[in-house]
């Protein structure tokens, strides 16, 4: 099974929503707020790419207001966001991946910047930053850099990781960052974290195919209450919407 970091956070998360959306493939509806902000930071991700790529970006920028608005916002911090060392590697969208107990470890970087001394990977986010220590937390924090020591030369000290956010809370206010440095005892840490939830995932794969039976729920939270799959997991008593569950291949992509 090919896992990327959001196939991590929603294991940890809830394992049976994890069964219901990777397994058998179904899909939330999202709202429509929800489906625009994703476009949104789609937009930006293609926009990044593109001016990466030094490919025309001026279609995009005179189309959408706000990817003008985050755009300037990065070109007017990007003397900061950039500094680094004349890199020896240079990539936008660089996928890895790492075959590790039996799974298919993904990672996709926003943005790759090699030296001979140090890996920086850096990711663009569209909305306002979160609390550090929610966001260190995250299985992309610790899977990024992990894959990157795994599959290279550099030293987990000579890796790091940093978050760009152009959803500035007003219109004057720079883009903000917060940057995670990298270390032996983390990338420790990291392994035995995955192989515990990945021998975890084994057992629960191979009791749903050979018992039928199902992932484990969580205990009920309020959040339970507003999952789109609160009726399938008997958490709610609100009759089944016919367009709450969507085969996955009708839902847009969403980047890893």
């Amino acid at each position: 099974m090919r896992i990327s970091q959001g196939h991590l956070n929603l294991l940890e998360l809830c394992p049976r929503k994890f069964q219901h959306t990777y397994i058998e493939q179904l899909g939330s509806a999202n709202s429509p707020e929800q489906r625009e902000r994703l476009a949104a930071g789609s937009r930006f991700h293609a926009l990044m790419q593109q001016w990466e790529m030094d490919l025309p970006i001026e279609p995009f920028l005179q189309e959408d207001p706000q990817l003008r608005q985050w755009f300037h916002a990065f070109t007017g911090a990007a003397p900061t966001i950039l500094q680094i060392e004349r890199p020896s590697f240079r990539e936008s969208e660089h996928l890895r991946t790492l075959e590790f107990n039996g799974h298919l470890l993904t990672v996709v970087y926003d943005l790759l910047l090699l030296t001979d001394s140090a890996a920086q990977i850096l990711d663009w986010k569209t909305y306002p930053k979160p609390a550090r220590k929610d966001l260190s937390q995250n299985w992309q924090s610790r899977l990024y850099p992990f894959v990157l020591a795994e599959t290279s030369e550099y030293a987990p000290e000579q890796i790091s990781m940093t978050y760009w956010f152009f959803q500035a809370q007003g219109a004057a206010e720079s883009p903000q960052s917060l940057r995670f440095a990298y270390s032996t005892q983390q990338h420790k840490e990291t392994r035995q974290s995955l192989q515990q939830l990945l021998a975890q995932l084994d057992e629960w794969l191979d009791r749903y195919e050979t018992k039928n039976q199902p992932f484990p729920q969580i205990p009920q939270t309020e959040e339970c209450s507003g999952c789109s799959f609160a009726v399938r997991c008997q958490r709610s008593t609100e009759a089944v919407n016919a367009e709450v569950f969507l085969n996955l291949a009708e839902i847009q992509e969403i980047p890893l």
